[in-house]
């Protein structure tokens, strides 16, 4: 069974690569571009073979490793 998880900064908390993504893309000639938010896509391959059990079971990777609650929320995808 697979897993994506999407990484995101929470709203609110400065994105400086976003930012500098945003920058870069007005400089080639992208205008109209106001804002960018950059994150990150985390694709995992699990033994699991209930769908609810590998849910919870990358919800707490993701509380415990692969998301900064602090500053970041992400979202779990079965495949």
């Amino acid at each position: 069974m697979k897993a994506r998880v999407t990484v995101m900064l929470k709203s609110g908390v400065l994105d400086v690569q976003g930012e500098a993504v945003r920058h870069a893309l007005g400089t080639l000639g992208f205008a109209g571009v106001n804002g960018v938010r950059q994150g990150k896509v985390i694709e995992l391959d699990l033994a699991e073979t209930d769908r609810a059990a590998a849910e919870v079971s990358v919800t707490a990777m993701c509380d415990k490793l692969l998301a900064n609650a602090v500053i970041e929320s992400y979202r779990v995808e079965i495949l």
